[in-house]
């Protein structure tokens, strides 16, 4: 029922965008996948989004605590209809389900952190397996429960008296540097599953199209109408 959906929304955008879509998917991937715990600045937000979007990284996982997750148009540019955003935000404290959600589908938990026992990002190990880049809360950085919890710790080298670079700008330098090694990497299986791909596919299609839902409505009226 997926792939003729798929078909069906695929008639009413143009072969230049199908083209497009293709292109891009090929190139995406969810074996990086990037974590927001109780982000607060709508633009710090939308950057890293921004920043996903530009390297591929399909999906993103948003913890909600203390802060609502708000996106600002003018900074992310609509970046967040093309990426697959999950988001933990029903109790008071998220970030334990998203751990358990992580690890259950065979993500190792890589948190960021100036802390002097942090791996460097020069030597990141991308082979090791599926990772979750986890930026924490602008000023109090992770959560106690990560800290506890992550399977790796990475920070940028620092050379000056700031200690951090903002999160926007740590998420932009991480995944650039991750990525190219990611693609570089001719053994490991880094892109999309073709069940993936169409997921995102009808995603895209729904979000590119005006009245999507009201299109998709009329499809499944006229695939439950009997035949005459």
């Amino acid at each position: 029922m997926q792939n003729k959906l798929i078909k069906y929304l695929s008639g009413f955008v143009t072969p230049a965008r199908l083209k497009l879509f293709e292109e891009v998917l090929n190139k995406r991937t969810s074996y990086i996948t990037v974590v927001l715990e109780d982000i607060y600045q709508p633009q710090n937000a939308s950057a890293v989004l921004r920043t996903c979007d530009c390297f591929g990284i399909q999906n993103v996982h948003v913890i909600e605590n203390r802060n609502s997750f708000r996106v600002s148009s003018q900074v992310s540019l609509g970046a967040s209809k093309w990426l697959t955003i999950h988001k933990y935000n029903k109790d008071a404290d998220n970030t334990p389900e998203a751990v358990r959600s992580l690890k259950q589908n065979g993500y190792r938990i890589v948190a960021t952190t100036p802390g002097k026992e942090c791996g460097l990002l020069k030597d990141f190990d991308i082979s090791k397996g599926k990772t979750a880049i986890v930026f924490g809360s602008e000023l109090p950085g992770i959560s106690e429960y990560l800290l506890n919890n992550a399977d790796e710790f990475l920070k940028i080298p620092m050379v000056g008296f700031t200690e951090s670079f903002n999160i926007s700008v740590s998420a932009a330098i991480i995944l650039y540097d991750i990525s190219q090694k990611l693609r570089k990497q001719p053994d490991l299986n880094w892109q999309l599953t073709e069940e993936e791909k169409n997921a995102v596919k009808l995603q895209w299609l729904r979000n590119s199209i005006k009245k999507s839902s009201l299109l998709e409505q009329r499809y499944m009226e006229e695939q439950e109408r009997p035949e005459n």
